[in-house]
Formats: structure tokens, C-alpha cells, sequence
């Protein structure tokens, strides 16, 4: 094997084990965003009582970081350049790093899709309002009965 197709063997394989690791959390686990705060925990840990006042979808594929873009076109690049000799082996560089810019974005977008959760918000008994991100819902709907424990919503 020479060193040209080991390179290129590498980036292949490199391309394909990052769009492969991808992880969704469990989905008996509520969502927790990089950014979230901490999950709500009533004082002495009570458990409480409330209704489903409201459920959004909040779309995480709005907007790429641009790190895909970026792996993806230099990773591109390193494949094009592969390809060809002299002008030619610079061409298929440029158009290895536009083409690998673009599968790579493209790839984020669709992960960070695959982020999309259900914010529920709950109205408390006592008058508070909590809200909740999950990445399914099952059969919760607007209206329904909970009980909050532990940080967790529980359907009564």
C-alpha cells in the first residue's frame, strides 16, 4: 500500500467515523441541552402537582455551528488531493474541500434535526410555572395531570 492511498484510506475512514458517532440520549431521560440549567427540584424535594399548560416543538436544525462545514471541507480536501497530479491534483483539492464543506454541514444540520425536543410547561398547583425539555412525549397532551418528583414528570 503506498503512502498516497494510506492517506487517503485514513481520511475515508476518518469522514466516516465522525458522522457515525452520533448519540442520542435515552429516551426515558428528559433532554438536557449543553446550555440548560439544572433540573428543577422543588424545595425538600416535595412532590408536586400540575397541569400541562403547554407544549412546543424547539427545533435544534435552525442554525450549524460550522464545525461539519470545516471537518468536512478539510477532509475533502485532503481526499481531492489525492486525485490527480500537477493543476489538476489542485483543482480536485478545491473541489474536495467545496464538496466535503457542504456533506459536512450537511451532516450537522441533520443531527442537530435529530435534536429537535418537546418543551412542555407545566402550571403548578401552587401557582409556578415549570418548563421541561423531553425528546419524545408519548401520549402527554395539553391539560393532563402531573405529578413533579424528583425532577421528573410523571403523568397521574
Amino acid at each position: 500500500m503506498t503512502v498516497r492511498q494510506f492517506t487517503l484510506v485514513c481520511s475515508v475512514s476518518a469522514l466516516a467515523l465522525v458522522t457515525a458517532c452520533s448519540s442520542n440520549p435515552p429516551r426515558s431521560v428528559p433532554y438536557q441541552p449543553a446550555n440548560a440549567q439544572a433540573p428543577y427540584q422543588a424545595p425538600n424535594q416535595a412532590v408536586q402537582y400540575g397541569n400541562v399548560s403547554g407544549i412546543d416543538v424547539v427545533s435544534g436544525a435552525s442554525r450549524t455551528s460550522g464545525g461539519g462545514a470545516v471537518l468536512g471541507a478539510v477532509l475533502g480536501a485532503v481526499v481531492g488531493r489525492q486525485i490527480g497530479g500537477g493543476s489538476g491534483r489542485d483543482v480536485a483539492t478545491g473541489l474536495g474541500a467545496i464538496g466535503g464543506a457542504v456533506i459536512g454541514n450537511t451532516v450537522e444540520a441533520r443531527r442537530k434535526g435529530e435534536a429537535d425536543v418537546y418543551r412542555i410547561s407545566v402550571q403548578l398547583d401552587n401557582g409556578g410555572v415549570v418548563q421541561f425539555d423531553y425528546q419524545r412525549i408519548d401520549d402527554l397532551r395539553v391539560g393532563d395531570r402531573v405529578r413533579l418528583q424528583d425532577g421528573q414528570l410523571h403523568r397521574v
